[in-house]
């Protein structure tokens, strides 16, 4: 891995161009896609017609919680954060704000939901409890409780907006059509552009769908604050990898076809997997980074500062540019020219090798 300076991950983008909402249709999103050193715009319906017969299109199946928790004091203050992860007991861990808030305080949740302070873990950091009598499985608590965990940009640009924070569509449109395993506290985002219609398409078309998981935690989108990419603690995610998917792999590489990753997360989960990692991973992809599992990538519109956008700077090495952070920042300046629609909500971007 090459290292990169903090400030080399930013790039320009107007504000506006950030999307509240998803589009109206999951495949109507509009799909840049970058083949070698070529660019061409296109939309998330034609993915068939990108892939080949014979690519394997791996998906991750982790379910987004309704982990938002939106809280109150019995003195009538208010507290929000965010569930992050069970813990071994039978307790959680959250990140929390509110004012005063100390070990043994009682917080009240929408639909009757109780929840107890623990210890502090660290700065924001809680563990926490069930206040009910016959405590259900955290995803039960919170599916009754929770609220969905839509980004922190996506609330501040609709309240800007004078829309409501959070509308009826969003625990469906921030879900992928095939989620499964419940884990996730964000959505594996480029997913987001396919429906049950493209699968079957792509399906008919004879590239083969492979299955795995990876719960996406919030450090997913958090923004490098050190002052390079080496020095950046790189968080960590839990994925299993099927047996199914290893023989899903192994075959896609004897037919010559290629391992098609549906997003940064499964990217991220058969990287690991490549290099001998099992059931949890830290890996920090950025230019330099030697692939050795995926081909192909779809993926949408990262945030600056992000190890997101050095992932895919990495790609566009894997494709065939010099320069892929270059590469990647020319190729977003193109999105912007031609006004995409950025980040969770937004477009995508499909990346391929310039050669079979």
């Amino acid at each position: 891995m090459r290292d990169l300076r903090a400030d080399d991950l930013d790039f320009p983008l107007p504000e506006d161009l950030i999307a509240r909402h998803p589009a109206a249709r999951r495949a109507a999103a509009r799909l840049l896609v970058a083949r070698g050193a070529a660019l061409e715009h296109r939309a998330a319906a034609e993915l068939p017609q990108l892939l080949e017969p014979g690519d394997l299109l791996v998906l991750n199946e982790t379910r987004v919680l309704p982990a938002r928790l939106l809280l109150r004091k019995e003195s009538g203050g208010l507290a929000e954060g965010l569930w992050l992860s069970e813990q071994a007991g039978g307790g959680a861990r959250a990140m929390l704000s509110g004012g005063r808030l100390r070990p043994g305080l009682e917080l009240l949740a929408g639909g009757g939901g109780r929840l107890i302070l623990g210890a502090k873990l660290g700065p924001g950091l809680w563990e926490i409890g069930m206040g009910e009598p016959a405590a259900p499985s955290w995803a039960e608590w919170l599916e009754r409780h929770g609220s969905t965990p839509l980004p922190p940009y996506v609330r501040r640009l609709r309240e800007q907006a004078g829309e409501p924070e959070e509308c009826a569509e969003d625990r469906e449109r921030y879900q992928t059509v095939w989620a499964r395993v419940p884990g996730s506290v964000a959505a594996p985002t480029a997913s987001l552009h396919l429906d049950q219609d493209l699968l079957a398409e792509l399906a008919a078309r004879g590239v083969e769908i492979g299955r795995l998981s990876l719960h996406v935690g919030q450090g997913t989108f958090l923004p490098v604050t050190a002052p390079t990419l080496s020095e950046h603690r790189m968080h960590e995610e839990s994925f299993i990898i099927p047996p199914e998917l290893e023989e899903a792999v192994a075959a896609c590489r004897r037919r010559g076809g290629r391992v098609v990753a549906a997003g940064t997360t499964a990217c991220r989960a058969l990287e690991a997997w490549a290099r001998g990692e099992r059931g949890s991973t830290r890996l920090l992809i950025a230019p330099g980074h030697e692939w050795r599992a995926v081909d192909a990538l779809l993926t949408n519109f990262h945030t600056p500062r992000s190890t997101l956008l050095a992932l895919v700077a990495a790609f566009a090495e894997r494709c065939g540019a010099p320069d892929g952070l270059a590469f990647v920042k020319a190729a977003y300046a193109e999105a912007v020219a031609r006004r995409y629609r950025f980040f969770s909500f937004g477009d995508a971007s499909l990346w391929l090798p310039s050669s079979r």
